[in-house]
């Protein structure tokens, strides 16, 4: 409890909610398509393949808005650029709402709807910045768990879109996204951890190796996460013919709990170290991933989701306790780059899962290609680890006490911030 009211009194609780709030509502209306992807494909009859198309186009719109957005909050501060952004996703909301009735229109929604997920990098960023390092992992791990929108479009879209037909759902969600605006308007506040920099040094972890590296990783942690949110209810009712208010509540039940898990995997990143926290997360998603392969049951295929889904939340956690270590000035634009590379990697997931299932009538092939992937990225993890615990972090990914962080030796700095 002690702990509980520290961490509390060392930062600015109210912003922290607001962005928690912000990123939540953003996530539920970034993932609509996909929870509601069983009535779409219904209504216009699609493939495997258009039914990954349609639930990964607002993935891969959110990506590339990230880092722009990102850009645009270190000009005009996180807080207005979060506010700006919430009130365009009210005005695309009501643009479904009113002119969405083709499956062409659902896709140019779904453009529109990757609006909503470029509040990444600037809500982490924002409600983590009033907090010390030693608590940046937790701040940004609760800030982060606002990805349990996904849970929420899972659960309620499904419900609505069968009692008032789907393209109302987009303008219920046009009236609750006045409810985070409304608390970002009223209680957050900037955080003072920014400094005034060129573009130019805002830009710098675009060519560093090192935002390559976590590009990769969020790619399997949060680029899994999304993908399989996204997919997940299409691949309930494809596999298993459920009906498609279940499959939303299956999926809702998995995405929640890889929501909470992301500030366990914060908390734990604080503690023993954001590498030692991915390493194990990493080891136990692959498990269940390839538990996927063989096209268990309902009730294991739900399971191992589930398994899957707490993992890949915890190593989210992970992988952004790391990320305001390595750019402690930059933490907005990097977050937001890593972010985005991160998200494109979740569009790709649901097209791979698609093709698989309309070329090999399996969804097997896709999960065993991811598996292998992941497993890639945490040989190439635990390689270049080696050279961070040397450089910018302590043991283990650990945050560096002030003593050991001024005693590194300064080439050991310069070569890690040259590459």
């Amino acid at each position: 409890m002690a702990n509980v009211k520290h961490f509390l009194k060392s930062g600015h609780p109210a912003t922290l909610f607001a962005s928690f709030l912000y990123f939540d509502f953003t996530f539920a209306v970034w993932v609509l398509n996909g929870a509601m992807g069983p009535f779409i494909t219904e209504q216009f009859h699609l493939s495997p393949a258009q039914v990954g198309l349609m639930v990964s186009l607002p993935t891969m719109a959110g990506a590339l808005m990230r880092f722009p957005l990102g850009v645009l909050s270190q000009y005009i501060g996180r807080k207005s650029a979060a506010i700006v952004e919430m009130s365009c996703i009210i005005l695309a909301l009501l643009y479904g709402y009113f002119f969405v009735h083709t499956f062409s229109n659902v896709l140019a929604m779904g453009v529109l709807l990757g609006t909503a997920g470029a509040s990444f990098g600037v809500a982490l960023s924002l409600g983590a910045g009033w907090f010390p390092k030693q608590y940046k992992g937790l701040a940004m791990g609760i800030a982060g768990a606002g990805n349990s929108g996904t849970a929420v479009a899972a659960f309620f879209a499904p419900r609505l879109a069968k009692a008032f037909g789907w393209s109302h759902v987009y303008g219920f969600a046009a009236l609750f996204m006045l409810l985070p605006l409304i608390v970002m308007i009223i209680f957050a506040k900037e955080p003072p951890d920014s400094e005034h920099q060129t573009l130019r040094q805002h830009l710098k972890c675009l060519v560093e190796r090192d935002g390559w590296y976590f590009n990769l990783i969020y790619i399997i942690t949060f680029g899994g996460f999304l993908g399989l949110a996204t997919f997940l209810p299409s691949l309930f009712v494809a596999q298993f013919h459920i009906p498609k208010t279940q499959a939303g509540t299956l999926t809702m039940c998995a995405t929640l709990l890889g929501s909470m898990t992301r500030v366990v995997g914060g908390w734990f990143a604080d503690r023993v170290g954001g590498v030692t926290t991915l390493s194990v997360v990493f080891l136990v998603a692959i498990a269940g991933i390839f538990g996927l392969v063989t096209s268990p049951s309902l009730v294991v295929t739900t399971v191992l989701f589930m398994l899957c889904f707490a993992a890949l939340g915890a190593g989210n956690g992970a992988t952004f306790q790391l990320v305001p270590l390595r750019w402690p000035l930059a933490t907005a634009v990097a977050g937001s780059m890593v972010g985005e590379i991160g998200a494109l990697g979740g569009s790709i997931l649901p097209n791979v899962l698609g093709q698989s299932k309309q070329h090999t009538g399996s969804f097997a092939a896709g999960f065993a290609a991811y598996a292998v992937f992941a497993l890639f990225v945490l040989v190439m993890l635990r390689i270049v680890s080696r050279k961070w615990t040397r450089t910018w972090v302590g043991e283990g990914g650990r945050a560096l006490a002030p003593a050991a962080a001024t005693s590194l030796d300064a080439e050991s700095q310069e070569e890690a911030l040259a590459v």
